[in-house]
């Protein structure tokens, strides 16, 4: 079996690219959350919940919206609405979220 050290053995160090993972900031998770607002509700389901750490590489979606409605809903009224937005996004910030940046 072929480990990923022993392919990136035969390419020249100069010419692999690097990925280093950043994490998102606050701003960054504030507007992905929002742009999940489909309905333009203001305020955002479970199911848009779903979609949005999806959209993050969550391994398990369904499970972190759960845990983020429930994290950041205060009134309990099963959605996290723009003056609940920030818990969510402290709540997504704390799971330490990241994107990849390739430099050549």
């Amino acid at each position: 079996m072929l480990g990923s050290s022993n392919i990136s053995k035969g390419i020249p160090p100069k010419c692999r690219r690097k990925t280093t993972p950043m994490l998102l900031t606050g701003t960054e998770l504030r507007s992905i959350f929002k742009s999940f607002d489909y309905n333009q509700d203001g305020r955002l389901s479970k199911q848009e919940l779903r979609k949005a750490f999806a959209s993050l590489g969550s391994h398990l979606p369904g499970w972190r919206a759960g845990r983020g409605l429930h994290h950041a809903d205060a009134n309990r009224d099963g959605y996290v609405s723009d003056d609940e937005l920030d818990d969510l996004v402290e709540y997504a910030l704390e799971c330490g979220y990241t994107f990849k940046s390739t430099s050549i």
